[in-house]
């Protein structure tokens, strides 16, 4: 584990996306709040938040942090169809929450598909990446730009 100790605690922010594609009966149900196991995207935020906050035991050599905000939210696009995750954590600490943001989403996009598996084994989840970091010596990095690739025929 890499020693943080001497370093200065500084505002630290993090946001991450996911993509879950899904059959659009499948997204119909979730927006209707159809689904036997309940509320999806209560479920998957609350699950994203419990994930976050314990990102230092699920990932080997990442520090604890004291997190001091996190925002989940979902975003529907019918066309496709997929749930676009978005993950914002923010903490004052000697090291980022980049790990936080990005644990937050793949725990958000596996209970999504732990809650839908039963009317639809095709769901994927893709495009789990960083779109943001601020804070500590390493400044701002961003690639928000970067957009939801439209959904590719599968081989067959």
């Amino acid at each position: 584990m890499v020693d943080v100790g001497d370093k200065d605690k500084t505002e630290r922010i993090a946001v991450a996306r996911g993509v879950v594609r899904m059959k659009a009966i499948t997204l119909d149900r979730i927006t209707e709040r159809d689904v036997p196991k309940g509320d999806v995207f209560a479920t998957a935020r609350i699950a994203a938040i419990g994930a976050i906050k314990r990102t230092s035991e699920l990932i080997p050599l990442c520090h604890a942090i004291a997190v001091t905000g996190c925002e989940v939210t979902f975003t529907i696009d019918r066309r496709q169809p997929f749930v676009v995750i978005d993950v914002r954590v923010t903490a004052r600490d000697r090291t980022g929450v980049e790990m936080e943001a990005l644990t937050g989403v793949c725990v958000a996009a596996l209970t999504i598909y732990d809650m839908v598996k039963a009317i639809d084994r095709a769901v994927t989840i893709e495009q789990v990446a960083l779109l943001e970091k601020r804070g500590g010596k390493g400044g701002t990095w961003s690639q928000s730009k970067l957009k939801v690739r439209p959904n590719r025929p599968r081989p067959r």
